[in-house]
């Protein structure tokens, strides 16, 4: 089995480099301070449960009681028991597993809130859970079944039930049931009683991490584009007079200048060919404006993704008051920080900005495919039309994944059902809009492979070698990975090779 090769500590907020790390094996460990806290928050849990604190028992929800619209009534008394009544009814998901990346990925975000001392679990299984990083043990989670309003119950709970040896995981990619995986991973099944089973469900973890990742795609992609996009308005000879700095800051919006910035850099030294026409499509001429709303707008959702990893997810939480000396005072507060719409909007948010970097990508493949706006290149950049056929079928995928991704871009944030009783009377769904911008994130990288592949063949069939350094080191890069099409032969791993190449780490 694959061992660990990384290490980090749940002291501090994640960020999406360290979701993408927890896909492998990783060391995560939980520090002096996070122990103290966990320790801390454990006691005051259980102190306001049984009333040590002279004030007599408290009603804890899920401790005491019932769940969801059920509250009004007694659980049960035994806290293994409360524990099976906390999961076992939440075995209603339905659908294919969720990507292990994602599951990993809700698991450390679970595990950094959980570390935070506020929700009274124990530190056992905050330590039990960073032991499974160590591991390639992902839980088999599926996909459909949350609302993102009460957290992820459902697919949180898939998760819970596969650390106790219960459903099923996956050990080095091959799925089995849960307790053999277990054993296979040298792991231990969880021990868990009712609030630590209640605090492993009652986040946003899945929505968090889903987000997250998606975000880093797209963050990546738009980082891409403005490359190909420099590279092709290159290749085709355009006079990059539509990047002027004054036109840009004349426009007002903070993007368009950086993203116009970044441009210029990257076309220093060219020389436009003279025989372009005097304004250039939109999907040239108008790129900067394009690709710097999509910065300013990912702007929003870095922070809500920022704000989401730093925070606890969790109800109730056990808030301590007053300094060491008071290890055991503190309130049990109940409310709605597992209500995720902070998540739900931005994941819409990032749902449109993806959409329409795909229409742009799809838009400058077809310029490049057209020989009455390429220049002269020939149809589909084959080496020979109609006994080759170059570019033809990706370019007919390219219109598919676009078609796929603008069905997917309807917003989910005021998607309202009530449901749960009319307990949960209004619902975020922004599991279900995280999980689809995962998804759409996916398609535009394939998008972005499409169109480098287009700009590597465009050149073998006539198009000028670029005249701008930082344009020919890009091309340069993708000729050294990527055969000419010629011969046709099947292109579905070229465009994923190129979309490999270009997918260098972004930064906001």
């Amino acid at each position: 089995m694959q061992t660990t090769t990384d290490t980090l500590t749940l002291t501090g907020p994640l960020d999406p480099a360290a979701l993408r790390r927890a896909a492998g094996p990783l060391t995560v460990t939980v520090d002096a301070a996070a122990r103290a806290r966990l320790d801390r928050g454990r006691r005051l849990f259980r102190t306001l449960r049984d009333g040590h604190d002279g004030d007599g028992q408290r009603q804890i929800y899920g401790a005491t009681t019932g769940f969801g619209a059920l509250v009004g009534y007694a659980g049960r008394a035994d806290e293994a028991d409360q524990c099976d009544n906390t999961l076992a009814h939440l075995g209603a998901g339905q659908g294919p597993d969720l990507p292990r990346d994602v599951v990993r990925a809700a698991l450390l975000v679970r595990a950094r809130s959980l570390a935070q001392g506020l929700s009274g679990v124990s530190a056992d299984v905050v330590e039990r859970l960073a032991d499974m990083f160590a591991t390639t043990f992902t839980p088999a989670v599926p996909r459909y079944g949350s609302v993102g309003a009460s957290g992820d119950l459902i697919p949180l709970a898939y998760a819970a039930q596969a650390l106790r040896g219960r459903g099923h995981a996956y050990v080095d990619g091959h799925r089995m049931p849960a307790a053999d995986a277990l054993t296979a991973a040298g792991l231990r099944p969880l021990a868990l009683d009712g609030r630590d089973a209640l605090a492993l469900v009652n986040g946003t973890s899945v929505t968090t991490a889903a987000l997250a990742l998606a975000h880093d795609t797209v963050r990546t992609a738009l980082r891409t584009l403005t490359e190909l996009t420099c590279l092709l308005a290159d290749l085709l000879g355009c006079d990059p007079g539509f990047l002027d700095a004054g036109l840009l800051t004349a426009h007002g919006h903070p993007g368009a200048a950086d993203i116009g910035a970044r441009m210029r850099t990257l076309l220093a030294g060219t020389a436009p060919s003279g025989t372009r026409p005097l304004q250039e499509p939109y999907s040239i001429r108008c790129s900067p404006q394009l690709l710097g709303a999509a910065q300013d707008a990912l702007g929003y959702v870095d922070a809500v993704v920022a704000a989401d990893l730093a925070g606890v997810s969790d109800n109730p939480l056990f808030i301590p008051e007053g300094g060491p000396e008071s290890a055991g005072a503190g309130r049990a507060v109940h409310g709605g920080n597992f209500f995720g719409q902070p998540a739900a909007f931005a994941a819409d948010l990032l749902a449109s900005v993806t959409a329409q970097l795909g229409n742009l990508a799809e838009r400058q493949l077809d310029l490049l495919v057209d020989p009455a706006r390429n220049g002269g290149l020939p149809p589909m950049l084959a080496t020979e039309p109609g006994a080759q056929h170059g570019l033809q079928g990706v370019q007919l995928a390219t219109t598919a994944f676009v078609a796929e991704i603008r069905r997917n871009a309807t917003p989910a944030a005021m998607q309202s059902l009530p449901t749960n009783l009319h307990n949960q009377d209004v619902v975020p769904f922004g599991t279900q809009g995280a999980l689809r911008a995962h998804d759409m994130a996916g398609l535009l990288d394939l998008l972005c492979g499409s169109l480098a592949l287009g700009l590597r063949q465009a050149v073998h069939v006539g198009a000028r070698r670029p005249t701008a350094p930082r344009c020919a080191e890009i091309l340069d890069t993708l000729i050294a990975a990527i055969d000419p099409v010629d011969p046709d032969r099947p292109l579905d791993e070229d465009v994923r090779t190129a979309a490999r190449l270009l997918a260098t780490p972004a930064t906001p």
